[in-house]
Order: structure tokens, then sequence, then C-alpha cells
């Protein structure tokens, strides 16, 4: 075994893979895992655990997989995280535990992320559930949003023995778990209904299709249902778009919609009867994994896809990983490339794209290269879909519906980092609400926070 190098982990093959919507990773087997957990040399002071948001004990739960203590490794994981076999599969280990490994100075990193899914496949196959805990303590606290925040937040707030009830505006819980990231990346009913479910025996009720702001507000939850506190985790689904001529042309989509219309409501399944616009030729613009989500679900519904980013290759926002997994797969990169017009044909139907070439010019603000137009350099891409994915902001129904609780100018709700605290007392906030578009794991990292504010102000109070 050469220390130096990761345990390779198998993946289905790319010509298969771009076809059907089963898992791309396949994920360590048992030998795998307890092979690649060798190569951990159990650092006294973990660099990794600075990485992670959540913190978990990573040399820990590490060692225990080294030594095949499957469920030691599970119950580790679990005082720090309620999703662990979400976070083994999409968090950007390389920009955090991994990119903290000191075996990645002279080598490569431990494969932390693979190890932690594997425990959580583990875990979720030989029937592990988190320890419930005895009593409650008859306080009621009402989160918003069942994504990555409200989970985790929720979670953590049972295992302190508060009754905990989630209200999520959608007919199934999970949030961007659930209708943004697509079955290829994050199965649905094999890995994030589980996960849920683990939450859900902890105790917390889910309550869905109750939109906050329209079904009943913050305040009625406060003053006539007796929640002590409430969590806001209800993320940034407002899709942003960029104003050029023919953007409001049918066959233009966020891909925040296309992909709910694929991940929520199925329509990449045939025993589903979700519509979905199945374009021969499709341009996505961006190059964010949802962009990467976006243009590989277009393209296992059969089209020829067109990834339009304004930067170079170097500052795609997109993980490595997702980048890799769509060139391989098929996936055109037009590069250096910027919309100007959408094309329509006498129905009003997206026809073409007008793209103006770009140049690298002074970093910006975000520290990448600022791109520049060049002069004369317009072209057309024959399309007749395209996918806008520009980020997205939070609802703001919420804010509007709700006195005293402060936004940004980006309808961002204000919130105090450490421990989720907003302008209004008792209600607390976390996640892409309170970021904008992020990370599932920084959106964990905030539930935990907010968790911890709640408990410390209801203790405050008691």
């Amino acid at each position: 075994m050469d220390v130096l190098k990761k345990i390779p982990v198998r993946e289905q093959d790319p010509q298969e893979r771009a076809t059907n919507f089963k898992e791309v990773c396949l994920g360590y087997n048992q030998e795998e895992a307890q092979e690649e957990a060798q190569r951990c040399i159990n650092c006294k002071n973990a660099k990794c655990i600075q990485g992670c948001p959540v913190a978990i004990n990573i040399p820990k739960f590490i060692s225990e997989v080294k030594e095949g203590k499957f469920e030691d490794a599970a119950n580790t994981i679990a005082e720090s995280s309620a999703l662990p076999a979400v976070c083994g599969r999409v968090c950007p280990q390389e920009s955090q535990c991994e990119g903290k490994c000191i075996r990645g100075i002279k080598g490569e990193p431990i494969s932390i992320g693979k190890l932690e899914r594997f425990v959580a496949d583990w875990s979720r196959e030989h029937g592990f559930v988190p320890a419930k805990p005895d009593k409650t303590n008859g306080m009621k606290v009402a989160v918003i949003g069942s994504g990555p925040a409200g989970l985790t937040c929720a979670g953590d707030l049972a295992k302190m023995g508060y009754e905990v009830t989630i209200f999520e505006a959608l007919h199934e819980p999970g949030g961007v778990l659930t209708y943004g990231i697509p079955e290829f990346r994050l199965p649905k009913s094999g890995v994030v209904q589980p996960e849920i479910d683990n939450v859900r025996k902890l105790g917390v009720k889910i309550e869905t299709n109750v939109i906050i702001g329209k079904s009943v507000t913050i305040d009625e939850l406060m003053d006539e249902e007796g929640f002590k506190a409430v969590f806001i985790g209800s993320g940034a689904g407002l899709p942003k778009f960029m104003g050029i001529p023919g953007e409001n042309a049918s066959g233009v989509f966020s891909a925040n919609e296309y992909l709910t219309r694929s991940n929520l409501m199925k329509a990449f399944r045939d025993d589903y009867d979700t519509p979905i616009y199945l374009g021969k030729r499709v341009a996505v613009v961006g190059g964010g994994n949802v962009a990467m989500d976006a243009a590989r679900t277009a393209l296992r519904l059969g089209a020829e896809v067109h990834i339009v980013y304004r930067r170079s290759e170097a500052e795609l926002p997109a993980r490595v990983e997702e980048v890799h997994h769509a060139k391989e797969e098929g996936i055109i990169f037009n590069l250096l490339t910027n919309p100007v017009e959408i094309l329509t044909d006498d129905n009003g139907w997206v026809k073409g794209m007008v793209v103006r070439k770009m140049e690298l010019g002074e970093p910006d603000a975000s520290g990448r290269r600022r791109p520049v137009e060049i002069a004369g350099s317009d072209y057309t891409i024959d399309v007749d879909a395209v996918i806008m994915s520009l980020g997205t902001s939070p609802n703001p129904l919420i804010s509007s519906t709700t006195e005293g609780l402060e936004t940004n100018r980006w309808k961002c709700i204000i919130a105090d980092e450490s421990n989720g605290k907003t302008t209004k007392e008792g209600v607390y906030a976390g996640g892409d609400a309170v970021t904008g578009a992020a990370t599932v794991i920084l959106a964990m990292e905030a539930g935990r926070a907010g968790a911890r504010g709640i408990d410390e102000f209801l203790h405050g109070s008691k």
C-alpha cells in the first residue's frame, strides 16, 4: 500500500451514467474503508477538525473505522452531525477537512468525506439510530425550513430536551437536499429520507405544506401557539437573472425551477407526469455546483449541453470533482464567454444565444480576476433552452411579515454568526436565509449555532 496515495473510489462508468440517474460515486466497501483509514496518522493537534465547520472528531472516528468499530465511529460522528451520509457526499472536503490534512503536504490527504459516507451508509444498513433523550423539558421551539440548517438545529435542540416542530413550505422535507441536489449525487429514498427519519426519531415533528408568512406568521407561532423561540432556516430560493434581452422567452428557466421539477417532483421518471422541457441543445449559464447539477441533469434527459461561464476554468466556483464528472460525461464548456442576448423564433421560443468573449483583467472584491469584454467578439450558440444558474437570494416573505426582523440590502436576515440571534427577541436564523446561497455544511454549522443560541436564551429566561 502506498501511504501517499488515497485508496481509489469506485464510480459508475461515464458513458453509462450519462444515461441514468443512479449514483455516480459508489463509495468504499469495508475493506477499502479500513485500508484508507490506515493512512491516518492520528495527529494530536488535528487540523482536520479545525477545517470541519461542525467540528467532527475526525481522528477518533477514523481510528474506530481502522479497528472495525463502525458503531463507535457512527456515535462519534453523531455527536456533531445529524447528516453524515449527506455530508460524506456533497461537502467540499477538499477546501475544508481534507484541505487541512497533514497527509496532504507530502501526498494525498485522507479521504475523510468518503470515510464519513462509509460509516453513515454502514449505520443505515445496520439499523443504527442515534440515542433519543430520556425526557423533554416541556419547552416548544419552532424551526422554519427542513433543509440542512433546520434539520441540524432541530436535531440539536431535541437532544437538549426541547419539543421541536419543523414547518416546511413544500410537500416533502429536506429543503435543498430534496429539491436542489440531483439523485446521481444524493439519492433521495436511500440517503436523504433515512437521515430525515433519524431526526424524527429524536422526537422532532415535521409539518409540511406550511408557508410561514402566509399559512401562519412567526408572531402567531410565538403569541398564540406557545413556541418560546423560533429558528429560521428557510434557505435562499429566489433565483437571480441577468436582465438581458430575450430572457423572458419560453424555454428560459432558473436552475432552481428546473432542478425542483426533476428532483422533488421526479420529472426525470416515466411514472411521474411532472412536465419538464426537454431541449435538444441546452445552455447553462453559470459555473457553480448548481450549474453543474443542472447541466448534468439536462444531459441525462437527452440534451447536448453547454456550460457558459464568463471566467476561466481556474475561477469556476464548482467543486473540482463536479467539473471533472461533467467533462467525463461529455458536457461542453464555453469558458470566458458571457451571454448578451437570447434569440427567439416567431412563437417566442428560444432559438439561440448571442455570447461575447471575455478576457481576465485585475482581481475584483472576490479575489478572482474580473472578466472584461472583448469588443467585436460576439457569436451565436444554437440552443433551444437556457438554464440560468446565477445564484439565489432569500424569499422576502418571512422578513416582510415579521415586524422587528431586520434584513440587509440583499434581503438576507441579519443574524449573529456565533449564536444565530436576530434583531427580534426569541427569533434566531442561519444558513442561506442569512448568508445567501452557500454550502450544506455551512448551513449545518449555522443550525448548530442557532440551537446553542436558543438554549442559552431559554435557559436565561427560565
